[in-house]
């Protein structure tokens, strides 16, 4: 190591005690177990689904629950303990309502709160955990907690801390505080596998709750990429984001979640659409995956932005040959006076085609008025600082893809031919596959929102992202189209059909393809999986989230509602400790209030993946890596001391 490095680091640590205490803290650190990494995919706006799952850490709350307390109580009371510690306020509110909050009741459940707390905070050092303490309770949650090998009556002492908690009435403070510690420290680290947004109502809140994580990062999905567009002002994109809001009863989530004024859009539409053929657009599908009836505004504006959408991606087709869509330019095959449209030298009635904005000699250029309000929505989805908060978070912690501690995490596939080998792409007119074409697309991705307004890279950036969401040979979504137009408008069914990528057939069996990828994205350890969400795993037809001989988990299992009739249940999660891999399957979620007042969790099957030989510790983690770095460092500096060359 350079001198002039050895100076910075000095700097830091001024003396040999200071670098060797860091040292011993060090490599403390690195012979602790490894903590639990918890992976969601797919969560599409299912706020208190979302929430539970977090709070209960995929059933880890409950598991450590029966490891502390065995059969010292019965099931009925470790139900309600672990109802409490996800819902302490909630749950205490109904405790009191009953009567139940006696002196006893407090003391029995102080007790075991902190019990569980000791437990899941074993692994980790004392300095992480005061850290997770607010300062104000620090002092007493630390004497509850820490082992005091010196005092003679332990028991007594404890008690005695209990009882007085209780006497001053900070009972209910500290069973919250030590409820919210539980909930933190059962989770290291959390993994969003992509699709955050659409269908669902709360996808803002979701983002909130992850601003927030202690330890988080995540993989864009194409439900992602969209709203990341429509942020960075690509019209394209916007249309698309409003259509789905549409589609599912959401549009408040832009109204009132983000503060974009949707009223010019309704005022367009009442005035353009009232008096057309709106029957394709009468009812909205709403999170629960019930279809209900539109009003006549939402339905006006549900058409009036569909056909902006075709319009506006139809010149984002047109000036990127590169990503050969032309065969989805379809106004310009509208046969009105017929009413049919010609597909792939086919031609298909249409449902209808009153499309009053529609130039028949120019159909993919807006009208004066679209052209207004496009200018208005672009203006008002760049300037919503709640939007921007959430997308510079995505872009923060989000990435095209991710290797962490030896597993490779993207949200859909990998493009491959039909023989299994790596699919090429021209796009951006480079020739790339698999790792190189994830980044390519990753770079053009964040010039979207970073570049300069009005340059060559950032409109290229957003049709990127515009391509990721629906593209051809988008690793994103992994389908040869997006067919929108055609379910909206042609009744034969053919037409509607989005074939899968040959990755999608050979994951199922072939452990070699498997190992192909992981190599390709330099994720080669012993225990390396493939973990990819974005395609429902259907359990009710024999489907399994394990895949290519156990090498790839797809935990897509249909965590939105909209998915649950067709999955049959509500959606995977995948834990990874330091003793081996499970997935966790879970029942439908009927609400938060139910959730609290029947002490229902949403836990079903637990399926263990795999035991590792030997239990993991944070020397063998990506950040154990780095840790032994910094170890090397410090010697190299403690060497320096020793040998004079700093003093």
């Amino acid at each position: 190591m350079n001198n002039k490095y050895l100076r910075i680091l000095a700097k830091q640590y001024p003396t040999q005690e200071e670098a060797a205490t860091e040292i011993i803290n060090l490599e403390a650190i690195l012979s602790l177990p490894k903590g639990t990494e918890h992976f969601l995919t797919d969560v599409h706006g299912e706020y208190e689904q979302f929430e539970h799952v977090l709070k209960n850490g995929s059933g880890t709350v409950r598991r450590k629950i029966d490891m502390v307390l065995g059969d010292k109580k019965n099931n009925d009371y470790k139900k309600k303990l672990a109802t409490l510690i996800y819902y302490p306020k909630e749950k205490l509110e109904l405790i009191k309502a009953e009567g139940l909050n006696t002196k006893e009741w407090y003391e029995e459940v102080l007790r075991d709160l902190v019990d569980v707390l000791i437990c899941v905070t074993s692994k980790y050092t004392r300095s992480k955990v005061r850290k997770a303490i607010p300062e104000k309770y620090r002092y007493v949650i630390e004497e509850l907690i820490t082992e005091k090998q010196e005092i003679s009556d332990k028991e007594k002492y404890y008690k005695s801390i209990i009882d007085t908690i209780v006497r001053v009435q900070e009972a209910d403070n500290i069973i919250i505080i030590l409820s919210e510690l539980i909930q933190r420290m059962v989770v290291d680290h959390l993994h969003i596998v992509g699709d955050i947004y659409d269908r669902g109502p709360g996808p803002h809140r979701i983002m909130d709750t992850l601003c927030s994580y202690h330890s988080v990062d995540l993989v864009w999905g194409n439900h992602d990429v969209v709203w990341m567009g429509a942020a960075a002002g690509h019209p394209a994109c916007i249309a698309n984001v409003i259509r789905m809001s549409a589609r599912y009863g959401n549009l408040s989530i832009i109204e009132d979640a983000y503060g974009i004024n949707l009223l010019p859009l309704a005022t367009f539409a009442m005035e353009t659409y009232q008096n057309t053929d709106n029957s394709r657009f009468r009812l909205k599908e709403t999170s629960s995956g019930e279809f209900v009836h539109a009003s006549e505004i939402e339905s006006e504006m549900y058409k009036a932005i569909t056909v902006i959408q075709f319009k506006l991606e139809g010149e984002v087709i047109k000036r990127n040959p590169d990503f050969h869509m032309d065969d989805q330019l379809l106004l310009d095959k509208i046969d009105f006076e017929n009413k049919t449209v010609d597909i792939n030298q086919k031609t298909y009635p249409l449902l209808e085609c009153d499309f009053p904005t529609v130039d028949r000699k120019d159909p993919y250029r807006l009208s004066n008025e679209e052209e207004m309000i496009v200018k208005h929505l672009v203006k008002a989805f760049m300037n919503s600082e709640k939007l921007k908060k959430h997308i510079k978070f995505l872009y923060k912690k989000g990435a095209m893809y991710r290797v962490y501690n030896g597993n490779l995490l993207y949200h859909g596939c990998v493009l491959l031919n039909e023989d299994g080998s790596f699919a090429h792409s021209d796009i951006c007119n480079e020739d790339t596959y698999g790792r190189s074409l994830y980044e390519l697309l990753e770079d053009y991705a964040r010039k979207a929102y970073y570049s300069p307004i009005g340059s060559a890279d950032r409109i290229k950036g957003g049709d990127i992202l515009w391509y990721l969401w629906c593209g051809p040979k988008s690793p994103l979504y992994g389908r040869n189209k997006m067919t929108t137009f055609e379910r909206l408008f042609i009744e034969d069914k053919s037409t509607h059909k989005e074939i899968k990528d040959a990755y999608y057939s050979y994951i199922e069996e072939s452990a070699e393809v498997a190992d192909a990828i992981l190599k390709e994205f330099g994720a080669t350890g012993k225990y390396s999986h493939i973990i990819n969400g974005h395609v429902p795993v259907e359990i009710k037809n024999g489907q399994t989230p394990i895949k290519a001989g156990g090498k790839v988990l797809m935990i897509d299992g249909g965590f939105s509602k909209a998915y649950h009739e067709k999955t049959g249940m509500s959606g995977y999660t995948l834990a990874i400790d330091s003793h081996g891999m499970w997935l966790v399957q879970h029942e439908k979620f009927e609400s938060k209030v139910k959730a609290i007042a029947g002490e229902t969790d949403i836990l079903s099957d637990t399926l263990k993946v795999m035991d590792f030989d030997e239990r993991m510790y944070v020397r063998d983690t990506d950040n154990g890596k780095r840790l032994m770095e910094e170890v090397g460092d410090l010697e190299e500096l403690l060497f320096a001391y020793h040998d004079g060359r700093l003093s």
